[in-house]
Formats: C-alpha cells, sequence, structure tokens
C-alpha cells in the first residue's frame, strides 16, 4: 500500500513540479491559462458591476464561475501538498502562500460572511487577493529564476546606489524646503521629499511645483539624476543576466554533453545524470 502511495505521489510531482517533461509542461500551461482566464473573470466582473445594476442571476453566474475557479485550485493546492517531499516546507514556501491566498477569499466570505458585510475593505480585500492567481503564470518562465539570480548578484550594488538616491532624495527636499518654502506647497520636510521623490522618478503629478528661479533649477539638476534611477540598475541587471545566461550554457552534462541547465537542476534534464 505505501508503495502505491509512493508511487502516485512521484508521478503526481513530476506532473505538478517537473517543466522537463511534456506532460509537465503541458500541465503548467494549462494552470497558467486557467489563471489567466480566472483573472480575466475578475476584472469582467469589477467592471460591470461597478457601471452597470446586474441583475440577480447575472451576479449568480459570476459566483458560480468562482466557485468553479476555487475548487479547480483547491484540488491543484492539495495535490501539490500531497506530493511534495516535505509537505509543511511547501505550504510555508512562496508557491504554497500565493496557491493558499488565491483561494481563501471565498472560504472567508462563505465561513465569516458577515466580515463582507460589515466592513468594505474587507470585502475589496478579498476581491483584490484573487488577483494574485495572475503569479501563476511565473511557473511556466523558468527562465525568470535568471532575472532573480541577475537582481541577486547584483544586489550589493543595487543597494548602495539607492542609498546615494535616497540620500540625494532627502538633501534636495531639504533645499526646496528651504528655497520655496510653504508659499508654494513645500510645508513640511516630508512634503518636500516626497515632491524629490516624485521628481527624481521623473513621474511629476504636478501638485507640488517649484515657482523661483533657483528652485526651478535645483528641479532640473533632481531630473537630470533621474535618469540615472532608470539607467544604472537596467545596466547592472543586464550585466548579471548576460553572465547568468552565459554560465547556464556552460554548464553540461558529463554523461550526454546536454547543455543549457538552470543553474540551481541537479541533475541532468536529458539522461537524467547528477550535473557537476
Amino acid at each position: 500500500m505505501s508503495f502505491t502511495i509512493s508511487s502516485v505521489r512521484r508521478r503526481l510531482y513530476h506532473l505538478l513540479f517537473d517543466l522537463n517533461t511534456p506532460s509537465g509542461r503541458r500541465f503548467e500551461g494549462l494552470c497558467g491559462l486557467f489563471a489567466l482566464l480566472s483573472v480575466v473573470i475578475i476584472f469582467v466582473e469589477s467592471g460591470l458591476g461597478t457601471q452597470y445594476h446586474l441583475t440577480f442571476d447575472e451576479w449568480h453566474l459570476f459566483v458560480w464561475l468562482e466557485l468553479g475557479v476555487t475548487l479547480i485550485f483547491t484540488l491543484e493546492y492539495l495535490l501539490r501538498v500531497f506530493c511534495w517531499p516535505n509537505p509543511r516546507a511547501y505550504v510555508f514556501s512562496f508557491w504554497g502562500f500565493i496557491d493558499l491566498a488565491t483561494i481563501l477569499p471565498l472560504y472567508v466570505m462563505w465561513l465569516w460572511p458577515e466580515i463582507s458585510l460589515s466592513y468594505v475593505f474587507a470585502w475589496r480585500a478579498m476581491r483584490a487577493v484573487r488577483v494574485l492567481r495572475i503569479l501563476k503564470l511565473l511557473r511556466f518562465m523558468p527562465s525568470l529564476r535568471v532575472f532573480w539570480q541577475a537582481i541577486l548578484s547584483a544586489r550589493h550594488q543595487l543597494i548602495i546606489f539607492y542609498s546615494f538616491i535616497a540620500i540625494v532624495m532627502i538633501i534636495f527636499g531639504a533645499l526646496m524646503y528651504l528655497i520655496e518654502g510653504p508659499k508654494y506647497g513645500f510645508t513640511t520636510l516630508n512634503a518636500s521629499v516626497y515632491w524629490a521623490i516624485v521628481t527624481v522618478t521623473t513621474v511629476g503629478y504636478g501638485d507640488i511645483t517649484p515657482h523661483t528661479p533657483l528652485g526651478r533649477i535645483v528641479a532640473s539638476v533632481l531630473i537630470l539624476i533621474g535618469y540615472s534611477v532608470i539607467a544604472i540598475p537596467t545596466g547592472l541587471i543586464t550585466t548579471h543576466m548576460s553572465s547568468a545566461f552565459q554560465n547556464r550554457q556552460l554548464r553540461k552534462c558529463t554523461n550526454c554533453q546536454q547543455a543549457g541547465h538552470e543553474h540551481s537542476a541537479r541533475f541532468c534534464n536529458h539522461c537524467g545524470t547528477r550535473l557537476p
């Protein structure tokens, strides 16, 4: 009996988690498509519910769609927990939290309906959390690991750069507080630093603007500095991504010479030999 359960868990594991197999890729693609469709339904429901007065039957349709989606994702979540070597570890992993968060709203509103009836924010939060289902698409994009590895590799440079930008924004905010003053909207240091953040990110809401010639000069300098907020991190991450892709191509199996393995892979996805 235990052998049968182990065999079922092993097959389920390859189906649910192994993207190196055709069945695993098909399953993840199906899950991603289903997650995308469920998010589209959520936005359609939100848009129609806000702009039009839906009838009871129309709302009932969306309720049944949400119920069906939640049941399918609940089954997927339970199967993933069941077939993972350490179920507890999966429950508390990133993907475990995402899978659980995407199915919780319906159960919370079902078990505690007074929450959604008494607290408007809680009702909106329950509806918004369902949008996290779009993150399920990331499972079908293993190359995103390279992007994440590039960010981790460049984290020290990024921390130093953004720390410098934070210091610059505080200094420029203080300067504008002295130059412009409360007369032109720079009422506090907090408001001035907020203006600096909006300016350095080239957003420019326009709710607070400099009016004095000196203030405009300072703002112009900060705008020019703001372009580096996009350019420098992009260059750093691109460099590290290029390096990560090169390392991935160099990682070959000693048995079959198959290249292109993931950095975190331990076995060859072609012959199953342990990678060096």
